[in-house]
């Protein structure tokens, strides 16, 4: 949800919905012999428990989708070309040179082998993660032993007629009374598209991978098995080979990014540069969690505004150092979270018995679990368990949504208390996602309308769109009046609005009172990527005094003189 939020404010959200797969296709993850066969357990995922559905509609306007990056990425090329940009295919970037105003970047044309240079302020490497530009830039890792080698295994088979009743699109085969091949002891099968197409994860015996060298036809015989239908027809479409990686960059940018003695900001003479990582470039783990592209997207939403409002003249180019100092730990935080979410699978296993060494003893272990001894009780708490212990992957909202930043483009001196509140440190961190408008937190969602009720229009949709938000309530007028103000002193866009019984918004359901924190004249101060920057308890006297505060606020988040 909070990738599809970025989407949403540049008008993708329609297009992305309209060619993925709907949450009702993503009810369960199960643990299954077979995709035709008998199933071990299941767990709702994505929003689906009917314990956390509350929680996923409330925490986005937003609904969970599948939208595979094969699907998502014409999307974006498209958007881009529209909008004047180069999309430059077949090339390969081949290294870069640093000056004093600037990088030169070298380039191959792979079709023709034509060489070229372009110059730029600013360098991107969201290259993925064998990123060229990230080695060139030679930024420091925080590298854990992987987890070995997985298979992806993408092959067309229409399973619909087997679906009714195994809706997900996560399934976990595994295969106790089989001597499994090396290369593929047990499987997960990920939906592409429902439900006639599937990317089989195939994991190999550990330590033995370098011994797996299988043939089309050896592949298909296994996904054949893991399927359980010999009718089934199957196209073997690729096989691609990766690492199941914990590697994190220390930093995603490289040194300084300005220079302090050169930066004239507000006439638009800037002269600095920079050098940037995002994506799968600098934060590489297994798929577990799914906060793959998510955190890639939502890398580039947090770097774009700040480019953007440098390159105008509107911020020092120190904002940019903020980049890092905010995606940093959250990068961390997704590839420790997507290793343990992989690592609960092993208490699984062992529940199920199906990691024992011979299939004799596999069946004996899956038997016992149907068994009245105290042998079979044990397993079966065991079984539960581990089960319940993989909510930490497949209902993550915290994880997913609750990011929180801490920075210098972040404005908190005036909160009378720590955001790490008792009450938040209580919460499950990776599970609950706690809304609140404290600064660095994001805005919280609240459905809102008018008077006389048309289309919705939730609070996050007033904020964004490369623009700074000024939300107060009945009372705080002065702080509308300050924002028009401040804008353009500044030259920068602020957008204000008023929330409340008979204002511009109506608050409908109250849900706004309920997380807002601060009275009906205060105000909350949100960013072009819709985290909270600062906000007011209550309005500042007059007009005056609101704008001058409101000004000190925002020259110190774009980090320019006073």
């Amino acid at each position: 949800m909070a990738a599809m939020e970025c989407l949403r404010d540049i008008g993708l959200e329609p297009e992305c919905k309209r060619l993925a797969t709907d949450g009702s296709n993503m009810m369960h993850t199960r643990w299954a012999y077979s995709m035709a066969g008998e199933e071990y357990a299941r767990i709702h995922s994505w929003g689906h428990d009917p314990k956390r559905k509350g929680e996923y509609e409330i925490a986005s306007p937003c609904d969970p989708v599948d939208l595979p990056q094969t699907l998502l990425e014409p999307i974006l090329v498209r958007y881009a070309t529209l909008n004047g940009f180069t999309c430059r295919f077949d090339t390969t970037f081949v290294e870069f040179e640093q000056d004093a105003t600037g990088t030169t970047s070298t380039l191959r044309d792979t079709i023709s082998g034509f060489q070229y240079k372009i110059r730029s302020k600013y360098l991107f490497g969201a290259d993925g993660a064998r990123s060229e530009v990230f080695r060139q830039l030679d930024l420091e890792l925080d590298t854990q032993p992987d987890q070995g080698t997985a298979f992806n295994v993408h092959m067309k088979a229409d399973l619909s007629r087997y679906m009714k009743y195994r809706t997900g699109n996560l399934h976990w085969l595994l295969q106790p009374d089989k001597e499994h091949p090396v290369f593929g002891w047990a499987c997960i099968a990920r939906m592409v598209k429902p439900w006639d197409e599937w990317l089989f994860i195939v994991l190999p015996e550990r330590g033995k991978e370098m011994d797996c060298n299988p043939s089309p036809e050896e592949w298909t015989a296994r996904m054949k098995e893991f399927i359980g239908d010999d009718t089934i027809d199957t196209e073997l479409l690729g096989v691609s080979k990766w690492r199941l990686n914990e590697v994190v960059a220390k930093s995603f940018s490289k040194g300084r990014v300005y220079d302090l003695s050169s930066c004239k900001v507000g006439n638009g003479t800037n002269i600095n540069f920079g050098r940037f990582c995002l994506g799968d470039a600098v934060h590489r783990h297994p798929p577990s969690n799914g906060l793959g592209s998510n955190t890639c997207i939502q890398d580039a939403y947090n770097l774009a505004w700040k480019v953007a409002h440098v390159l105008k003249g509107q911020a020092s180019p120190s904002l940019l150092e903020t980049y890092s100092t905010e995606r940093q730990p959250v990068g961390h935080g997704v590839v420790a979270r997507a290793n343990q979410s992989f690592r609960h699978h092993g208490p699984v296993w062992q529940a199920l018995g199906v990691a024992l060494p011979t299939p004799e003893q596999r069946v004996q272990a899956l038997h016992e679990l149907a068994l009245p001894t105290s042998k079979g009780r044990s397993q079966r708490s065991a079984l539960q368990a581990a089960i319940e212990e993989t909510e930490h992957e497949y209902h993550a909202l915290g994880q997913e949504m609750g990011q929180f930043y801490q920075s210098s483009g972040i404005y908190a001196a005036d909160e009378k208390s720590p955001y790490y509140s008792p009450q938040v440190v209580a919460q499950d961190q990776d599970l609950t996602l706690n809304r609140d408008t404290y600064p660095g937190c994001r805005l919280p969602h609240a459905w809102l309308n008018n008077a006389i009720p048309v289309n919705r229009i939730s609070t996050i949709d007033l904020a964004g769109h490369g623009a700074f938000a000024v939300l107060t309530g009945i009372g705080g007028e002065a702080w509308k009046t300050a924002a028009a103000q401040v804008g353009e002193n500044l030259g920068v866009k602020m957008n204000s609005y008023s929330i409340g019984f008979r204002q511009g918004y109506e608050d409908v359901y109250f849900d706004w009172a309920r997380v807002r924190s601060v009275a009906e004249t205060g105000c909350v101060l949100v960013r072009p990527d819709r985290v909270v920057a600062w906000r007011c308890t209550e309005v500042l006297g007059d007009e005056s005094q609101c704008a001058l505060k409101l000004r000190e606020v925002m020259m110190t988040i774009l980090g320019r003189e006073p």
